[in-house]
């Protein structure tokens, strides 16, 4: 039995979930910290607040913290902008210009004797001499 789950820590798919959750909270930390520390200061300056967690209203003895939902929506918009703009939009241009575009028309072929590049008119390879069918 311990050898069992010795074999399931060690398959490749725990450690990989693990590797990600550990990367993933790290990455938590860095997108919060981004929000928290110059996102939500830039909101302060156009709007004069950046927290709205004292907005309240009362009907019958009852508070609604209508403010806090605010803050958390404004978490989540702005967390996901900046994922959205600072990690996915860049990681797409980066993934765009290391895409291999498809090759142009072929101006040279192989040649089946020596399999040195010649020109796809030749008839016969400037390298070995011998004969190839024309394209």
């Amino acid at each position: 039995m311990l050898n069992d789950f010795k074999q399931f820590l060690l398959r490749g798919n725990v450690v990989d979930l693990a590797v990600a959750v550990v990367i993933g909270v790290a990455f938590a930390a860095v997108v919060n910290a981004l929000v928290a520390d110059i996102l939500t200061p830039i909101v302060a300056v156009i709007f004069g607040q950046p927290d709205f967690s004292r907005l309240t209203f009362s009907i019958n003895d009852s508070t609604f913290f209508y403010g806090d939902f605010i803050n958390k929506v404004f978490t989540l918009v702005t967390v996901a902008a900046a994922v959205f703009f600072f990690v996915v939009q860049p990681m797409n241009l980066l993934m765009q210009r290391m895409k291999k575009e498809p090759p142009a028309d072929p101006t040279s072929k192989k040649c089946p004797e020596c399999l040195s590049e010649i020109p796809l008119e030749a008839r016969r390879c400037a390298f070995c001499t011998s004969q190839v069918a024309t394209a």
